[in-house]
């Protein structure tokens, strides 16, 4: 990009302006130039430095992170530009938008301004593939092991209905309201994973219901430091940075957060509204033939956070987290139990790996004595597949260990599992040891492809085989 063309543009960018009359700073423009007064306001108002702080080089070629640098500093400005004049920094902002990552600035910034409403969303066409594997053994081998109570089979009911069908899809669209420069609210619908098989209409199908998923306010305060939540909003156990094996996908709450470059700290409370922890009936039955029904419907939690940035800082940098969950179900028959956890994820150039353990401490529920499970995940990723960026890539190979929660006297169970950002299904989630291998691949703008397989998976307790899942996704982003 040359910067004449740059200069072309500069009445326009020139929105920090504060005095036409200011110094100019640089020797080769001269006063009588066209592009005199632009150049000397975007100096002014710290938009452009020039090189070695004294010459413009009007005809020079910039490079895409100089343009980009202009296009953040124009950002700073918005506040007094004009809608022509956000339309254009809007349109440079997506332009260069990897590279405004890259310099640790949010594109979001362009949307904070009050009266906005942006529509967004996404859908995302899936297939899903997954061998069954054998249920849980009544062999001689196991009954010796466990006893003879062992569950034989665990059934949730109300929770995600499971399609047999392969092929699925589903859509979600969210409003993003900027009441004024601190608060703004989002509201969010989806459809569930919808089967293309399904030939039901809304009226007469469950799985076809839109539902609200988002519904929040959010409201910053104390320098931008300080962030309030309150409604709907999605809650991961762990943040943003970790696996994401125990989360939330429909949460009513309130969350406290405080962040800088250095640290987040996040405390909130709220209830699950959604999936096996949320909104869950297990039915179990024994081989001595005896039956129970434990709900989990409407769990209540309280949760902390804490996560520590280093070597580029909250947005590009690597980071270690530690997170708390104590877990309150409504079923009179359950106990609290506690989740705790801890992650690091660590860059080195294109490559990050990450590794994330988890405990469940789930002590006495439903009368049983259980033992506590433990999850180990790790995951090294090489490449960024960027939604703005075609063609960028990345690959990934995890492994995956979780206990299941078996009690101290022979009872089997994957219970009391929540809801999880892993692509992977229940019997490779728990009581399992499984490597996994993905690709994501950008093939056009805000549309990408992406493929996991999971291999050499395998039960840590009795002989059932947990299957392997194969998994292939278009997502498209707006």
């Amino acid at each position: 990009m040359k910067t004449k063309v740059l200069a072309a543009l500069a009445a326009t960018m020139a929105v920090g302006a504060t005095c036409a009359f200011a110094a100019n700073p640089f020797v080769d423009v001269p006063s009588d130039s066209w592009a005199y007064k632009s150049v000397v306001e975007l100096a002014d108002a710290g938009i452009i430095q020039g090189v070695d702080g004294q010459y413009f080089q009007g005809n020079r070629n910039i490079t895409r992170y100089e343009a980009a640098e202009m296009v953040a500093k124009a950002m700073a400005h918005m506040d007094k530009a004009s809608v022509e004049q956000r339309a254009l920094i809007n349109k440079l902002a997506d332009e260069y938008a990897d590279e405004l990552n890259n310099l640790g600035v949010r594109v979001s910034a362009l949307e904070n301004r009050v009266g906005n409403v942006r529509i967004t969303g996404d859908a995302r066409i899936r297939y899903v593939q997954q061998s069954e594997g054998d249920k849980f053994k009544a062999t001689d081998k196991n009954i010796d092991k466990f006893g003879k109570h062992f569950f034989k089979g665990v059934d949730r009911v109300n929770s995600e209905t499971k399609n047999d069908d392969s092929w699925s899809y589903r859509v979600r669209v969210r409003a993003n309201a900027q009441v004024n420069d601190r608060t703004k609210v989002v509201y969010g619908i989806s459809t569930n994973n919808l089967s293309f098989a399904d030939n039901s209409t809304a009226s007469d199908s469950k799985d076809n219901n839109i539902f609200t998923d988002l519904a929040y306010v959010d409201y910053n305060f104390g320098g931008n430091n300080w962030d309030l939540m309150a409604g709907r909003y999605t809650y991961v156990l762990g943040g943003d940075r970790a696996y994401g094996y125990f989360y939330g996908d429909t949460f009513d709450g309130a969350q406290l957060k405080y962040q800088n470059d250095k640290f987040v700290a996040t405390a909130g409370y709220g209830k699950f509204k959604e999936g096996h922890i949320g909104g869950a009936d297990y039915h179990f039955s024994t081989y001595d033939d005896k039956d129970y029904t434990i709900s989990t419907d409407g769990a209540k939690t309280a949760y902390g956070e804490l996560e520590g940035f280093f070597g580029g800082g909250r947005v590009a940098g690597s980071s270690i987290g530690v997170y708390y969950n104590n877990i309150k179900p409504q079923d009179d028959n359950l106990n609290d139990f506690d989740v705790w956890g801890t992650y690091a994820s660590v860059n080195f150039g294109k490559w990050n790996a990450l590794v994330n353990y988890e405990k469940y401490k789930l002590d006495k529920q439903a009368n049983i004595d259980l033992d506590d499970a433990d999850v180990w995940i790790g995951k090294l990723t090489y490449g960024k597949a960027n939604f703005a960026t075609p063609k960028s890539w990345d690959a990934w190979v995890e492994y995956i260990n979780a206990d299941p929660m078996l009690a101290k006297d022979g009872w089997y169970s994957n219970t009391w599992l929540g809801s999880t950002n892993s692509w992977r299904n229940d019997s490779l989630l728990s009581n399992v040891k499984s490597w996994g291998v993905g690709v994501d691949y950008t093939f056009a703008k805000n549309a990408q492809f992406q493929v996991m397989q999971s291999f050499a998976s395998s039960a840590k307790q009795g002989d059932a085989d947990p299957g392997e899942e194969t998994r292939a996704q278009f997502v498209f982003v707006f």
